[in-house]
């Protein structure tokens, strides 16, 4: 269920309301397409605003006093559903037809690289346990749902959503993307023990040992 879908029947109908109107909505305005009462507009806008998704914006003039209007923030709009699978689907189809599979997934652990590079990795004699959790952060801020778990002696990293989980299902090599972007954010091997789209309870991660440093790292400036 969507995050959307959790919240009240009323609080889903206002913030629509919002999402459509440009220069946002007043309490007057919400109380007569909604047809409630202003207490209950205002006790909606207030849990609302509560959770970031309603923002207070500059009052107008209305020739008498000033009248607050309110509008979606960006975590308002971020609960309507963006269908960028479609598109990436697409894309991926596309590279795979012209350039093939290996140049695909090639340029995939290339992206995930770059990307985890603007992290911070943990110096190589970090201990494990350190590295782990602060990969579960990372990964649970990009709504992986990931969080560091123990297997016997071990600690490993597990994420309950994968955050590309129909367009993995078409085309697996994205999560080469993934081992990528792990792999630069902690400084280590990844290892994909159990994966969601091939019919796991979790996708899995064990980290192994430090990267090596590249030549051209090691080289005095």
């Amino acid at each position: 269920m969507t995050a959307l879908r959790q919240l009240g029947t009323t609080q889903q109908r206002l913030l629509r309301q919002l999402l459509m109107a440009s220069e946002g909505g007043t309490v007057e305005s919400l109380c007569a397409q909604l047809r409630i009462s202003h207490n209950a507009v205002r006790q909606h806008l207030s849990a609302l605003i509560a959770r970031h998704y309603v923002e207070r914006t500059q009052s107008t003039p209305s020739g008498g006093r000033p009248t607050a209007r309110y509008c979606l923030s960006e975590e308002g709009r971020a609960l309507f559903p963006r269908n960028y699978g479609t598109i990436a689907a697409a894309l991926l189809a596309q590279w795979q037809e012209r350039f093939g599979d290996a140049a695909v997934e090639t340029a995939l652990r290339e992206l995930g690289h770059s990307l985890g590079s603007h992290e911070i990795a943990p110096p190589p004699d970090t201990p494990l346990a350190d590295v782990v959790h602060g990969l579960a952060q990372k990964l649970d801020a990009l709504g992986y749902e990931a969080v560091p778990a123990r297997h016997g002696e071990e600690w490993q990293v597990e994420a309950f959503n994968c955050v590309f989980h129909a367009l993995a299902r078409q085309h697996p090599s994205v999560c080469k993307f993934d081992l990528a972007y792990m792999e630069a954010a902690s400084g280590r091997h990844i290892h994909h023990m159990e994966c969601i789209v091939r019919g796991g309870h979790v996708c899995r991660f064990r980290l192994g040992t430090p990267l090596a440093k590249k030549k051209s790292d090691d080289a005095e400036p």
